[in-house]
């Protein structure tokens, strides 16, 4: 199958188009790579300081948790203190006489 004159006077340039066409997909293609990774990075960046966010704020809430608790030991201590001291009577409770 052989081309004639008047047949290569438009496949030519036919084909000199195609390869542009091809050539603009491939830069959007690659353009349209380099976006999605940038947008990926950004929200990997994003969610990093968005975990460093959350680790401060428990740590925060664990210190007040710890001094709450160390607070309401100090209340339970002193409460049960009173109790004890109160319940400590010079004479009542000491002896008990078992003789009829």
């Amino acid at each position: 199958m052989s081309l004639r004159n008047i047949e290569l006077q438009i496949a030519i340039p036919k084909t000199y188009e195609a390869g542009k066409a091809v050539e603009q997909h491939q830069q959007n293609v690659i353009q349209q790579q380099i976006n999605a990774h940038e947008a990926l990075k950004k929200d990997i960046e994003k969610k990093q300081f968005t975990v460093m966010d959350t680790e401060k704020t428990d740590k925060v809430s664990e210190d007040e948790d710890n001094s709450s608790n160390e607070q309401n030991m100090s209340k339970r201590e002193k409460q049960q203190k009173k109790k004890q001291q109160e319940a400590q009577h010079p004479f009542k409770g000491n002896f008990i006489d078992f003789s009829g």
